[in-house]
């Protein structure tokens, strides 16, 4: 998928050595992140520099790991249903209501059971 045509659900990993991989949401960097040896065997988890995601209102990156998730709303990504992120949790609350979400996440309560939820 070409992550270009789909600059509203854009995250981004980037690496110490300076590389960086893209993705076309946020859902498809967890299945990167959680499995990294799979895609990128020379790197783990702390060659990791930062992660950024696509606030879902403002359309702007944000830093990832401070980032709040809503997921089982009616909004969808590129690659159906998707982590919705949102910069703030007054943000990502009012999504939520918004458009029915089922649940809030931050980065670290997310797991590779809940990404494969979302295939």
């Amino acid at each position: 998928m070409f992550v270009a045509k789909y600059p509203d659900f854009l995250a981004q990993i980037a690496f110490k050595d300076g590389t960086y991989v893209y993705f076309d949401g946020v859902k498809d960097m967890f299945k990167y992140y959680f499995d990294l040896s799979k895609f990128q065997s020379d790197k783990n988890i702390s060659d990791i520099d930062s992660i950024y995601v696509t606030d879902y209102y403002d359309l702007v990156p944000i830093d990832g790991f401070k980032a709040y998730y809503v997921t089982g709303s009616d909004v969808y990504g590129p690659m159906g249903r998707e982590l919705i992120p949102h910069q703030t949790e007054d943000d990502a609350g009012t999504f939520l209501a918004d458009h029915k979400g089922e649940a809030l996440w931050k980065f670290e309560e997310i797991t590779p059971e809940l990404i494969k939820s979302l295939d």
